[in-house]
């Protein structure tokens, strides 16, 4: 059966190969450093495929099953993983600037060095990945960030910095902003800072970055 990879866009053919599925395709065939550019992979199962320094920026991999695959090195600028199943992939080096990210699952994933800039990780579950020396938006991480949800809005603290839905300032900042200041934020948020406030910071100062670290 001839399985195919398509342009997004203008639905050229940018793969193809004689397998039951795409996934035995990336499987058997050798597609380290191949371009893939724009591919739309929507919902397909590429669960343990070698996609090594792959070209897949732009891609489209909504919901697509990528557990174990190994995305080392590869470009997913501006790709599309929302909803994907990222759990223990090898993501190491990566780079993920402007992708979203939004909802995956990446319980487990190696991101060692991953280049995060701009990055949409709303709602993404981070248990247990690796994050060491990965770049999120100019910041080298030490350890995995505090993930925390179903608040009023998403919040991601990391070694240095804390990010409350669009806000994002360094555990020194949201310590000294006024009333005034987090009015200005948005219409709820003077409300929310009072409730959360403490137990926020107290959460960024137990996460900080030590001194000899």
């Amino acid at each position: 059966m001839l399985q195919q990879i398509k342009n997004r866009y203008d639905n050229s053919v940018l793969f193809e190969c004689e397998a039951e599925s795409i996934k035995e395709c990336l499987i058997n065939a050798n597609l380290s450093y191949a371009n893939l550019r724009d591919a739309n992979l929507i919902g397909a199962n590429l669960d343990g495929a070698n996609l090594r320094g792959a070209n897949l920026s732009y891609a489209n991999l909504d919901g697509a099953n990528l557990r174990g695959a190994n995305l080392s090195y590869a470009n997913l600028d501006g790709a599309n993983l929302s909803y994907a199943n990222l759990s223990y992939a090898n993501l190491s080096y990566a780079n993920l600037s402007y992708a979203n990210l939004s909802y995956a699952n990446l319980i487990g994933a190696n991101l060692r060095g991953a280049n995060l800039s701009y990055a949409n990780l709303s709602y993404a579950n981070l248990r247990y990945a690796n994050l060491r020396d990965a770049d999120l938006d100019g910041e080298i991480l030490t350890k995995t960030p505090i993930s925390i949800l179903n608040l009023t809005w998403d919040i991601l603290i990391t070694d240095g910095y804390m990010k409350i839905g669009c806000q994002r300032h360094t555990h020194e900042k949201w310590e000294t902003f006024n009333d005034d200041e987090i009015k200005k934020m948005e219409s709820r948020a003077s409300d929310f800072w009072k409730v959360n406030r403490d137990w926020l910071l107290g959460a960024c100062k137990s996460h900080a970055r030590k001194k000899d670290e």
